[in-house]
């Protein structure tokens, strides 16, 4: 028989309509719903990043230097090279208002601008002016939150160092937000020419100057960006042009969404294993037709052909509507989602994501309905009214087996690819596929613990009948506890996770963080300062160190990323000290410290951890620019630095001799009992306005604020897994329900009550969901374990309100499941189930 035969066959099929296949449409249609949504959304923000590039930048491109202005020859490249050109200083302060004898202090992010500031888009301010009005003189505005902070309305006063400034306006946007990456306070905005007198930006204080040009018409940005790299490679200066114009943003929604593709997978995976159920229990209802096909001559390949093309364009339903779903979801919400991001967002149609999705949809499909098929065409004209299906071999042939492993290759390649990080892929497929292999064994686990226990129920009829079924042949324990179980893992997973680094952040950094760092603090009012503290009995411990940043440009005299690759040390500035001698802290892992007297040759030490993972080794030479200057050092040894303690931590620290003469000022981390922290805040800040303080507690909320967010988002894809679980139990019950109304009728002519029946469904349904929630919960609390462990670096512990959540919740989604499908069994009469009973 041909393909044109097994295509009218499975038309035919096709003409019963849905029934047996809701459950395969809907897990299908989520799952792809779920990846195309994230997808869109995604698109949507890389679109309006694109789109918007130019005005989030600021300009058509940026010229950056750190802690310092462009010297002559710089600025007048940037001036003819642009047809316009701004000048922004961004860098940390505290603003103070006195009223009376009470002041208040609060840490803002100040931005210095000028006359020419903004070249692209509207700054928006309440009430409404313009910001060069809004700035004229001494006049300043500030975000709305710090505004009410320190309790200022427009026409009060507050000062900025030693300069005092008016409150003209409100800030309401900004257009180029988005590339002051996170800021530990809200934003202040002034003149640059107003801060002379503030003391703020003095030579060797943390500041960042950022020049933005528009540029000609038709400019080559290639021949820009090489040209700005030849000239100032050494200089310190980062260019970028508007095609990244908020590269930190544009990684940070990549990766998020990347990582919730992935969990809308597991996801998908869910819903696979619902569409093998279905497929499973159907192709066991049409045993008699497979084997009377086989009676009048169809082949194997006729028999796999028929019911593959019908579950094919099923399976092409689903994933249409998930299509559909995912791309008209994101549109309709298209206000909220616009309003809720913090970025320009474009929500259009974008046949990228939705290409993706279809594309998991269709390997997803094609993973978990090969199986079934494979084993369909195993049934024989002899077993016409046998359960050929439940006889068949456990595994099919070989082929088909092989074709499983290339498909399960393939989708595993594909969502690397997509995904653009291995490691996480590899991982994230990992736990999914050891979470399965949990569950299967848990599963046959209950099955044959299910029937050791019936010798112990006597006296319990219902939990024998429960006992029974569950340990019976036709028993659905495998894909209840695979369905429910994945979903219930990710959940887990993602709680555990969540509920430590909550712990961590809130709980273990307060007992050995900082309570404030101190920057800015000049040479000259480092003895002043260390006596105010050094007298107080409330202050525990003070470390203070030079502070300086700095770009490492080349290593062994190579360009930096050509010789070491990509690494987050090489992407910005980083810090640099120096010190004559280890302090107490220090471990030193190989090398030597320079002696106490040394003034050779610039050497440096390097931090372990980082210069093992760029391949750093001892006599390697590091070229770092620090304020437009090449200092080339030789690395002498290596030391621990754990960043994790929030305390001082420099990825260089050299000899003083290398860096004495530079301008620069002092950081200190100052730890103290929380009682006394608002009188040492108030008396350094009198004495020394110029002295920004960053307390790590604010810190701290603002980085849980943000975890917080991106924990939500990953419930929400938990979510959609765990509700595709319930929807495989929901199909589960249902493909069950004909074999319960039978066993109902036979338990109800042996005289059991209805309510006896009915506790014993729903004894059957609790035990399977506490096994799915049990071995769901092992897997999950082994996936957080790693996550927080190996990824994050954080102590572990057990959450045990999220696990009691799993548990419960996995046995309460069984019994609805479960009872949603025991009424009309119950309801049924047993004379003519009986009578009608093949």
């Amino acid at each position: 028989m041909s393909l044109r035969t097994a295509a009218r066959f499975a038309h035919r099929e096709l003409r019963g309509g849905l029934a047996g296949f809701r459950i395969l449409v809907a897990c299908l249609a989520l799952g792809v719903a779920a990846i195309a949504g994230v997808g869109s959304v995604r698109s949507s923000i890389e679109a309006g990043l694109t789109d918007q590039g130019a005005v989030l930048l600021g300009g058509d491109a940026e010229a950056r230097f750190t802690y310092r202005f462009a010297n002559a020859d710089e600025r007048a490249w940037l001036t003819d090279t642009g047809t316009a050109l701004s000048e922004v200083t961004d860098f940390r302060s505290m603003a103070v208002v006195t009223r009376g004898d009470q002041t208040e202090r609060a840490l803002t992010q100040v931005k210095s601008v000028d006359d020419a500031y903004p070249l692209l888009g509207q700054v928006t301010l309440d009430p409404a002016m313009s910001i060069k009005a809004a700035l004229a003189g001494q006049g300043a505005v500030m975000a709305p939150v710090l505004a009410d902070r320190l309790g200022l309305t427009v026409g009060d006063e507050f000062k900025l160092g030693d300069q005092v400034f008016t409150l003209t306006a409100r800030l309401v946007t900004e257009p180029d937000s988005a590339t002051g990456g996170f800021g530990l306070g809200p934003r202040t905005i002034v003149r640059t020419d107003a801060l002379a007198a503030s003391g703020l930006l003095q030579p060797g204080t943390l500041f960042e100057t950022n020049y933005r040009l528009l540029l000609p018409s038709g400019s080559d940005l290639d021949a820009l960006d090489a040209e700005a790299e030849t000239r100032f490679r050494d200089t310190g200066m980062r260019w970028r042009d508007a095609r990244n114009g908020a590269p930190g943003i544009a990684r940070f929604v990549d990766r998020l969404g990347a990582f919730l593709v992935l969990v809308g997978l597991s996801g998908l995976a869910v819903g696979g294993i619902g569409v093998s159920s279905a497929v499973r229990a159907y192709l066991a209802r049409k045993t008699h037709v497979i084997a009377t096909l086989r009676t009048l001559g169809a082949t194997r390949a006729t028999i796999f052909q028929t019911y593959f093309l019908q579950i094919g364009a099923l399976s092409l339903l689903g994933i249409g509507i998930g299509l559909i779903l995912g791309a008209l979801v994101p549109i309709l919400f298209a206000p909220l989602i616009i309003q809720a991001l913090p970025v320009p967002t474009i929500i259009a149609l974008h046949p990228g994501a939705l290409a993706e999705a279809a594309l998991y949809g269709i390997l997803t499909a094609l993973l978990f309905t090969l199986w079934p098929l494979a084993r369909a065409e195993e049934v024989r004209a002899a077993t016409l009214f046998r359960d050929a299906l439940d006889g068949a071999k456990a595994l099919p042939a070989r082929g088909y087996l092989l074709w499983t492993l290339g498909l399960l290759a393939l989708l595993l390649a594909v969502a690397t690819v997509f995904s653009g990080n291995p490691r996480l892929t590899l991982w994230t497929a990992g736990g999914m596929l050891g979470s399965l292999v949990l569950l299967s064994l848990a599963a046959l686990a209950v099955h044959w613990l299910a029937g050791k226990g019936m010798r112990l129920t006597k006296g319990r009829p219902a939990l024998r009948w429960a006992l029974g079924a569950i340990s019976g042949p036709r028993d659905a324990a495998m894909s209840v506890v695979l369905s429910l179980g994945l979903g219930l893992a990710v959940l887990a997973a993602i709680g555990q996770i969540d509920g430590n680094l909550r712990n961590a952040i809130a709980g273990d950094l307060p007992e050995v963080a900082p309570s404030y760092f101190f920057v800015d603090i000049q040479k000259d009012q480092m003895p002043g300062f260390m006596d105010r503290l050094n007298s107080d009995p409330a202050v525990s411990r003070v470390e203070s160190a030079p502070m300086l940043r700095g770009i490492i440009t080349r290593i062994n005299g190579i360009p930096a990323t050509e010789a070491v690759g990509e690494h987050w040390v090489l992407r910005g500035d980083r810090g640099v000290t120096y010190s004559a001698t280890p302090t107490e802290r220090t471990t030193i892992t190989r090398g030597t410290w320079w002696p106490e007297d040394y003034t050779g040759a610039p050497q440096v030490s390097f931090a372990a951890e980082e210069g093992t993972e760029m391949g750093l080794k001892l006599g390697d030479e590091l070229t770092v620019n620090i304020l437009g200057r090449d200092i080339t050092a030789t690395i002498t040894s290596f030391r621990e630095v754990d960043f994790s303690t929030a305390g001082i931590g420099f990825v260089m620290s050299m000899n003083p001799a290398a860096l004495s003469g530079a301008p620069h000022s002092f950081i200190s981390t100052v730890y103290a009992d929380r009682s006394a922290e608002a009188t040492i805040l108030r008396d350094l800040s009198n004495a020394y306005p110029n002295i920004t303080a960053i307390s790590v507690r604010d810190a701290i909320d603002q980085v849980s604020l943000l975890l917080s967010g991106i924990a939500d988002a990953t419930r929400w894809g938990a979510a959609a897994t765990l509700i595709t679980g319930f929807l495989v139990l929901i199909g589960t019950a249902a493909a069950g329900e004909r074999n319960r109304t039978f066993e109902a009728a036979v338990l109800k002519t042996l005289g059991a009550t209805r309510r006896r029946i009915l506790f014993s469904f729903a004894l059957r349904s609790a035990i399977l969901g506490a096994a799915a929630g049990l071995v769901a919960l092992a897997a999950g609390v082994l996936g957080g374990w790693a996550v927080t462990h190996y990824v994050m670096e954080a102590d572990f512990i057990v959450i045990w309100a999220s696990a009691i959540g799993v548990v419960a919740g996995g046995i309460l989604a069984s019994l609805l499941a479960g009872l949603a499908f025991a009424w009309r069994p119950l309801a049924a009469r047993p004379a003519s189930i009986l009578r009608n009973r093949d």
